[in-house]
């Protein structure tokens, strides 16, 4: 691992092992599948409307910036589309993408915070299986990204992820407001179908390189990146059926 890993990140604060992540992921599991319920349960539920609203502004800024700065150092111009092979230099915008994926990588432990608001206001039918697996994986998922290859074409997810983060965030700060703001929210359904949109331009993007691979990425990124983009897929589109689907045919 430290003969292989990207150096320029292996001394920054979790980065030297795998361990810590996967630590605190499992943790955040237990704490929303068990610890949290229990404590809560003889407990009336918090309304926190004003820390919502604030924390899914900071979400949505946070997701913006992330968005915008990798876009335009990358995605939106230097980068390939077809394929594009990391920078491991220190020149201005490899280490900008770089300290853009680590700081991805941190906004993936916020997000546990959206699952600890959902407890605490007792809507424990949002702690779905989507819902935990989603939050629960990611931040050890990323870590291997930053670990490796924080750049390049293993990058596209976090730029799509980002778009789709701004929105979503969005969402979840109007709806936070109160009642008198359900009027302006009837494209709940719509944003589902944008996060598996997400996944399948995914998919589809690391998926190209099992016939052609000339920027030499690795293999085994690309089965990883296009295993969570099947995963998380498979999850949307299972929630999207049994949300809107069935609800229509009723």
């Amino acid at each position: 691992m430290d003969n292989h890993s990207d150096k320029r990140t292996s001394d920054w604060f979790l980065m030297s092992s795998p361990f810590p992540t996967m630590t605190m992921c499992l943790f955040y599991v237990y704490i929303v599948k068990n610890v949290g319920p229990k404590l809560m349960e003889n407990q009336k539920p918090f309304k926190l409307r004003k820390t919502l609203i604030v924390y899914n502004l900071f979400q949505a800024v946070l997701s913006f910036y992330l968005f915008f700065e990798e876009g335009r150092i990358s995605w939106l111009g230097r980068y390939s589309w077809r394929c594009q092979p990391i920078d491991f230099s220190q020149n201005e915008f490899a280490m900008r993408m770089v300290r853009g994926s680590y700081i991805y990588y941190i906004s993936k432990f916020i997000e546990f915070f959206d699952t600890f608001f959902f407890i605490l206001r007792k809507r424990f039918d949002q702690v779905s299986t989507l819902h935990v697996i989603h939050h629960g994986i990611m931040p050890f998922s990323v870590w291997w990204g930053v670990k490796f290859m924080p750049g390049g074409h293993s990058t596209f997810f976090a730029f799509l992820n980002t778009f789709v983060h701004v929105v979503m965030y969005t969402y979840y700060m109007i709806a936070a407001i109160g009642p008198e703001m359900q009027k302006y929210l009837w494209w709940k359904k719509y944003l589902t179908i944008l996060q598996m949109i997400q996944f399948v331009l995914v998919l589809l993007h690391s998926m190209q390189l099992l016939f052609d691979n000339p920027c030499n990425v690795p293999m085994s990124f690309v089965y990883f990146i296009g295993g969570h983009a099947v995963l998380f897929l498979v999850l949307f589109a299972n929630f999207y059926n049994r949300t809107y689907s069935r609800r229509k045919e009723q």
